[in-house]
């Protein structure tokens, strides 16, 4: 019997990239903000004094006002809206007609097809049936007389 012939690797030439080394870092210098703010001093009520740095309060961004109103947006847009409906309302209304003149047309279809039928049977004539004759009746001392 034939051997499979034991595995060996196939090498094929390429370039190997080593990893370059990060250079150690600066040592932190603590560098001192170009200005430095003003302590201040509030004596409270009671006496006790509190130091600390002011705090400027944050100014809010000018509101600009826009050139047309929201309102007036959001009424143009129904308007759009609106006019986007009105011709599946249209159509709406118009399939609506369409139906009840169908099922008019069906309902009187089938009333002159009943019809047809009941005055076939009416004035057929009566081949084929049997002709009874009713008589008076008369009951005396409940005895029949025929």
């Amino acid at each position: 019997m034939n051997q499979p012939a034991p595995y060996q690797p196939t090498t094929t030439a390429g370039t190997v990239h080593y990893p370059t080394p990060i250079p150690t870092p600066a040592p932190m210098v603590p560098v001192q903000p170009g200005h430095i703010p003003a302590v201040q001093s509030v004596v409270l009520p009671d006496g006790r004094v509190v130091t600390g740095y002011a705090i400027e309060p944050t100014k809010p961004e000018p509101v600009t006002k826009p050139l047309v109103s929201r309102t007036a947006v959001n009424i143009a847009l129904g308007g759009v809206g609106f006019a986007a409906v009105c011709g599946g309302l249209l159509m709406l209304t118009t399939f609506i007609a369409a139906l009840t003149a169908l099922i008019t047309q069906l309902i009187i279809l089938a009333a002159v097809i009943f019809g047809g039928f009941i005055a076939v049977q009416l004035f057929a004539g009566t081949q084929g049936a049997t002709t009874v004759n009713i008589r008076k009746a008369v009951i005396k001392r409940n005895h029949f007389h025929g």
